[in-house]
């Protein structure tokens, strides 16, 4: 260990007459551990919420949509096939049709966008309420019901004051013409499945049915609305639509979730840089105290750096003493405040869950929020940034006063000692 870091250490252990400044240097380690652990908790929370409302928004949503402007799409067997061996990204690919609609039940309506899917989807492995626990992949797709069947969301089903089995009227945005003046279509269909927690905070306003009863109702033939296209990770969409773009250009419209929601997650985001900005202030605060510490050391101990400079000592090894006194204090803090934040971040769940129980308060509604658990993601880019920002601030701050240190004169110093 070089005398530099010796003598950085013996200066943070202040004699009884220098207290205070020992005190100083307690607080700004203090400064650096809280700032660093605010920081690393709120974007792992920042992260968790944006992860959470990124899967609400994405749970039942495509992350590539295929359609055809002005019409229906035909010949989509082919179009599958296609589209399937474009990238190995893509995990599946289906057809669907989808159009506003009014579901009519004991005397309440619900708008809703009526969705026909196609055996195997994947809306199909959310959690339904179903007659006899039967699956609803069988109750949906049964040819030999007297009635089509409906799956409707819990807040649909509560708005219509219907349950599993009743029967309601589905009314499309299309008109008979009768000598009588243009009467709206309505056909019954048969609730066979209410979902109990919707994946998606648009789930609650789509109904689904079997792919062909659609057609049929819809009038579209053998035509669909689109084709959903499923990726292995939400970040492959944008690649994968340029894919199928190029494959498919126009009269052919393809967008990404990033199309569709990108805005909305982006000013997540953006709230996000700002907090990170916020709270890096604490640590920019916590800096000031370790300048202000230096500047106290240097000011305590001109002496004995006239007495080094007198011994030999250059003013590089000077810097590096006072260099090291705040590089030790940035260190510390930052090393208990990155210690800290984990443990709070790892367990952000638990310990909202034990602050409501032991206050019988509420502060985080399961409701409100759509999510099952307090969300906290922590990402390892989130921590280095941090740990990386504070360390920079931190010797940032113990410029000055080890510069001012290094050039002293130690004649000056000793004149009036």
């Amino acid at each position: 260990m070089g005398y530099e870091l010796f003598v950085s250490l013996r200066y943070l252990r202040a004699k009884r007459k220098q207290t205070f400044i020992s005190v100083i240097s307690f607080i700004s380690i203090a400064g650096v551990t809280l700032g660093v652990a605010a920081l690393i908790v709120v974007l792992a929370v920042m992260t968790g919420f944006h992860d959470g409302v990124r899967q609400q928004i994405l749970g039942n949503v495509p992350h590539v949509v295929l359609q055809r402007h002005g019409s229906g799409l035909a010949g989509q067997e082919q179009i599958v096939k296609e589209i399937r061996s474009l990238s190995p990204y893509v995990v599946d690919v289906a057809p669907f049709v989808s159009r506003e609609a009014m579901l009519l039940a004991r005397q309440n309506v619900a708008a809703v966008n009526v969705k026909g899917i196609a055996p195997g989807h994947k809306v199909l492995a959310q959690e339904f309420v179903s007659q006899g626990g039967i699956p609803v992949g069988e109750l949906l797709f049964d040819k030999k019901e007297g009635r089509p069947g409906i799956v409707v969301s819990t807040d649909t089903a509560t708005t219509l004051g219907v349950a599993i089995g009743d029967t309601i009227n589905v009314i499309p945005p299309d008109f008979t013409i009768t000598p009588f003046g243009m009467i709206p279509k309505l056909k019954p269909f048969k609730i066979v499945a209410i979902s109990t927690t919707g994946s998606s905070i648009l789930d609650n306003f789509v109904a689904y049915v079997a792919l062909d009863e659609a057609q049929r109702f819809f009038g579209l033939g053998d035509k669909v609305s689109g084709i959903e296209i499923d990726v292995d990770r939400f970040d492959h969409a944008r690649p994968v639509a340029s894919l199928v773009r190029q494959e498919y250009g126009y009269p052919y419209l393809t967008r990404s979730w990033e199309d569709l929601f990108g805005s909305f997650l982006a000013a997540l985001k953006l709230e996000k840089l700002g907090l990170f900005i916020v709270l890096g202030i604490i640590v920019l605060v916590a800096a000031f105290n370790i300048a202000t510490t230096l500047i106290m050391v240097v000011m305590e101990k001109t002496k004995d750096i006239a007495v080094l400079r007198s011994l030999g000592a250059t003013s590089r090894s000077i810097l590096k003493i006072f260099l090291f006194e705040g590089l030790i204090i940035g260190v510390v803090g930052t090393g208990l405040g990155t210690v800290i934040g984990l443990l709070l971040a790892k367990n952000a769940d638990p310990i909202i869950k034990g602050i409501e129980n032991q206050f019988h308060i509420k502060l985080f509604d399961k409701n409100v929020y759509g999510m099952e658990h307090f969300p906290s993601v922590v990402h390892s880019s989130d921590v280095i940034a941090v740990v990386v920002v504070a360390l920079l601030i931190s010797l940032f701050a113990t410029l000055y006063p080890a510069w001012h240190a290094a050039r002293m004169d130690p004649a000056e110093a000793l004149r009036y000692e």
